[in-house]
């Protein structure tokens, strides 16, 4: 099956989950997967399980409430996110083999850059040395997924600072730059959809870029 790989830019972060909800919405069965990569201006979003505890000082950051899973994060310009928009029923894939085949992908990205990153059990996402670096969240409705990973890149980690990051208190966030790696965050991105395209069994003469 055909996968589409898009470059959106910066885009607000309401009209892209409006976008996603009615792109799920829509889709046949023969329509091709998507991948969206995008940056959001500042923006927290506070998942399906997100408690208003955990939002200690948002000041002028709006706050969406929005569907997908886990708790409160943050978005801003800097930071890598990837949309997987998959047919989880039409390629056999379970949720829990997606959250790993993104978090894999995203330590495989790293490793190229020098850093041994990891996966937690008990908290979805990446981590170097006991530092959040990428969050994950997902939606699945109608058998398709939406929502997805996002990657610190380059991005100012002081917003974190006015929340509980996915709803664990005193958890400390990183970046590829704070650990000394100076890219722009749509660099990784070529390293991350082929990593990722090689998790997932893509045909990759079946792939285009928008």
């Amino acid at each position: 099956m055909d996968l589409i790989i898009r470059q959106l830019g910066l885009q607000d972060y309401q009209k892209t989950w409006q976008a996603m909800r009615d792109f799920t919405e829509k889709r046949a069965d023969s329509t091709a997967d998507e991948f969206w990569l995008v940056q959001h201006p500042s923006v927290y979003t506070q998942g399906l399980s997100g408690k208003a505890e955990h939002l200690l000082n948002p000041q002028t950051i709006p706050v969406v409430q929005t569907d997908r899973g886990g708790q409160v994060t943050y978005h801003g310009p800097g930071q890598l996110i990837l949309y997987p928009l998959i047919d989880l029923k039409r390629k056999n894939l379970g949720i829990r083999a997606l959250v790993s085949a993104l978090e894999n992908s995203t330590i495989a990205l790293l490793k190229q850059y020098g850093l041994q990153a990891y996966a937690r059990a008990d908290a979805p996402g990446v981590y170097i040395n006991e530092e959040k670096i990428a969050s994950l969240g997902l939606r699945v409705r109608r058998g398709c997924s939406y929502h997805g990973l996002s990657l610190n890149v380059d991005l100012d980690l002081t917003p974190f600072d006015g929340i509980n990051p996915c709803g664990q208190s005193g958890l400390s966030v990183t970046s590829l730059a704070k650990l000394g790696i100076n890219i722009k965050a749509d660099e990784p991105a070529p390293a991350l959809i082929a990593a990722l395209i090689n998790t997932l069994d893509y045909d990759l003469d079946s792939v285009t870029s928008k």
